[in-house]
């Protein structure tokens, strides 16, 4: 069977992807209503809670891990003047305040522990003890406030109907939201926004290269980063302003680095790893394509769609084969750690059979 033509690339597209697009759109659209009468009504419960704004599918605190998997981000309101300083070493309490006889461990690369201290100025309910162990605002404590924020605005705003809270084996907040056309489960993360500095633990741009622009470098670092609550103990390292500039202008150049991507995710989600809940997300296929688009940073690399999709689908194939996706701004941390490896080979498989022979499945 012959590999793919231009034409085949267009129906594919007009087909699949245009498809997808306006129903993600819808889905988007919908959940993101139910989520900011839902956050106001928690705002309006407790003030160290941001409702969430209601900007449209490019909102930025709304991440489409798959059509039926998303994460919305939940701003924290008093905390501001952050600063990066030298954390005391040692934690000896669990998550419920009492003590241990061994310090907790440390956080990984894409992980910190955050103390109320290193904010110049700080609502006086950071420092209570339902968020604050010894000067430490701990992720697990704020998640279970925020639970009960959940379901009793649930309740006071007519939503059980439309939004039910999931079972969590962790402390993370899961909701399932109806749509008019399917059920959409939901993260909702409390995050700490600081649009004042960029972290040290992200050294980026490494040493010479040419992408993105040193103009979009800065532009990019000048908007910060965010921490979210996602574990027990450590706040999440979060980039998704820095993320969403680099997706808005990719191609500026005139190139195919977009369709290549949308393609690839509509791949992704029709044959290569299905289902509601995929080993690979939409945020792995963007790292892949952030790496790709570094080490490949001329205009003439993405002339061509047939060469720069193939490429881009090879260095998938790598990752996924060898279990291994380096985040693109802290680069010791490993995306796929904890992914189940069976599934990861499974994927890997379903690629190389694509690789043999490019065709797009239209059914």
């Amino acid at each position: 069977m012959k590999p793919f033509t231009d034409e085949d690339v267009e129906i594919y597209i007009q087909s699949k992807v245009e498809q997808r697009h306006y129903l993600v759109s819808k889905a988007v659209e919908e959940v993101q209503k139910i989520i900011q009468q839902l956050t106001a009504e928690i705002s309006y419960k407790a003030t160290r809670f941001q409702a969430i704004s209601n900007s449209g599918i490019h909102n930025e605190n709304i991440k489409v891990l798959a059509p039926s998997q998303f994460l919305i981000t939940v701003p924290l309101r008093g905390l501001t003047g952050y600063r990066e300083c030298q954390v005391r070493h040692w934690r000896y309490y669990t998550v419920h305040g009492a003590k241990l006889l061994s310090s907790v461990r440390d956080p990984e690369e894409l992980h910190q522990w955050l103390e109320v201290e290193q904010f110049s100025k700080s609502l006086q309910q950071w420092h209570e003890k339902d968020v604050n162990i010894e000067g430490d605002l701990v992720p697990a404590k704020v998640l279970i406030v925020f639970r009960e924020l959940v379901e009793k605005s649930i309740i006071s705003c007519n939503l059980s109907s439309k939004v039910t809270v999931l079972e969590s084996f962790s402390s993370v907040v899961r909701v399932a939201v109806e749509t008019s056309e399917s059920q959409v489960e939901v993260e909702l993360v409390p995050a700490v926004e600081i649009p004042t500095c960029w972290p040290e633990k992200a050294r980026w741009p490494r040493c010479l290269k040419h992408w993105p622009s040193q103009e979009k470098v800065q532009c990019i670092k000048s908007l910060g980063f965010d921490l979210l609550a996602r574990s027990n103990y450590h706040w999440q390292l979060c980039f998704s302003r820095a993320e969403h500039i680099l997706m808005e202008g990719l191609d500026e150049d005139g190139g195919c680095r977009m369709k290549c991507f949308r393609v690839m995710r509509q791949m992704k989600e029709d044959v290569w790893c299905a289902g509601n809940k995929p080993v690979i997300t939409a945020y792995h296929l963007q790292t892949v394509l952030f790496w790709t688009c570094e080490k490949y940073p001329r205009t003439k690399d993405w002339r061509c769609f047939p060469e720069a999709f193939l490429r881009l689908v090879q260095k998938l194939h790598k990752c996924v084969s060898q279990h291994f996706l380096k985040h693109y701004f802290v680069k010791n941390t490993n995306l796929l750690k904890y992914a189940n490896t069976s599934d990861l080979d499974l994927v890997a498989s379903k690629l190389a059979v694509f690789l043999e022979n490019p065709v797009f499945c239209l059914d």
